[in-house]
């Protein structure tokens, strides 16, 4: 029977054989397929761990620094003089003569220049005149009131013509009193003749000449003469906001001037009690002595001040703050691969680095540029850091 024919014409161990290479088939599909599964899911489970390890943010951290026992600060500082007036004319003419040019030192009261005021000169001549002719009306009047009073006395003359007469003089005694105004006016005019310094100091600018035509009430831009008073300078200089409240009256600066050796004490004398809020800067006002006249007013200043000891506060760079809705938020690494969130209050902003006040410690690692989204315990990846 072995080797009998099957009705298909194979042997029976031929279609054993095939069976057994289907089953091989089969079993080969199905470790295939089977291997292809675990395969994707393998990959899937592996773009899982890259897409969570991708969504943790690398971060770079800093230690915070303690202010500096003593703080200096430079700023830049315009010199004026102590006192300064420009001086133009208050009467019409020409300059007869000048007697000051610049760097000439002046004493209050000298004479800087002469006007020639011909047709002021004619007109106190003429009041002169009119003074003199109103005296001699009022005298005649005033003798003529007298003589009336004594005939009204003795009822020689009505009491309407007594008062008449008595109004003539009050009359006349007005007109005198006026023409004696006048020349007092054209008096004190002829005294502008003279340009005299108001005050001691030095003339820095002269802008007329002999027989330069001068009128009264000039254009401002064109005084004769300018004087400064160059004693003392005063000094002016803008404080931050941030060390306005370190700022007061009697504090000493240090003072240096492009092309002048050396150093120069001032002190602050007045403050603007006031920020300025368009460059959030608090002006100060410093003198220092000039006696020997070695600086120059309008020169530039560089004023270091010395602010003594400080609060000793962290400081961190400002790029570390989280600002939220209920205040400013500073990210720290918590064990190493979390974040934790602490609340802080700042203190002093220095521009690119700011004080805490409370909410922080030196002790703590601070990561820079957190992001927005970042929350309580947060994963986090450190790249890089520097005060560890």
């Amino acid at each position: 029977m072995s080797n009998a024919l099957l009705p298909d014409g194979f042997s029976e161990s031929a279609s054993e054989r095939i069976r057994r290479i289907r089953w091989a088939l089969v079993v080969l599909a199905v470790a295939i397929s089977g291997w292809g599964i675990i395969d994707r899911v393998h990959d899937r489970k592996e773009l899982a761990e890259k897409t969570r390890l991708s969504a943790i943010p690398n971060v770079m951290t800093v230690r915070p620094t303690a202010s500096p026992d003593g703080e200096a600060l430079l700023l830049a500082g315009t010199t004026q003089a102590f006192s300064e007036a420009p001086l133009y004319a208050r009467t019409s003419g020409y300059v007869k003569s000048w007697s000051k040019d610049i760097g000439s030192h002046v004493r209050k009261g000298s004479v800087l220049a002469l006007i020639d005021t011909p047709e002021i000169d004619q007109q106190f001549r003429q009041a002169q005149a009119d003074v003199e002719s109103a005296r001699a009306a009022y005298r005649i009047a005033e003798s003529t009131d007298e003589r009336w009073k004594v005939l009204l006395a003795t009822d020689s003359v009505s009491k309407q013509d007594a008062d008449q007469r008595a109004a003539e003089a009050a009359m006349k005694r007005a007109a005198l009193q006026s023409a004696e105004a006048n020349l007092s006016r054209l008096r004190e005019l002829q005294d502008f003749k003279r340009i005299v310094a108001p005050f001691d100091g030095v003339v820095t600018q002269r802008s007329t000449d002999i027989g330069a035509l001068v009128t009264a009430g000039q254009n401002a831009g064109s005084p004769l003469f300018r004087v400064a008073d160059v004693h003392r300078l005063r000094i002016y200089s803008a404080i931050p906001e941030t060390y306005a409240s370190q700022i007061r009256v009697g504090l000493s600066a240090e003072v240096t001037f492009d092309g002048r050796p050396g150093t120069f004490r001032a002190n602050v004398v007045s403050t603007a009690e006031a920020i300025d809020p368009a460059t959030r800067t608090l002006q100060v006002e410093m003198q220092v002595d000039n006696a020997r006249g070695d600086l120059l007013p309008g020169a530039y200043a560089r004023v270091h001040f010395d602010l003594g000891p400080q609060s000793g506060l962290p400081r961190i760079p400002v790029t570390a703050l989280l600002f939220r809705a209920d205040g400013l938020w500073v990210a720290t690494v918590g064990d190493g691969q979390h974040a934790h969130l602490k609340k802080v209050i700042p203190a002093r902003d220095f521009g690119t680095e700011i004080e805490i006040r409370e909410g922080l410690v030196p002790q703590d690692t601070v990561i820079v540029n957190p992001p927005d989204s970042l929350m309580e315990g947060a994963e986090i990846r450190v790249v890089a850091g520097k005060g560890h």
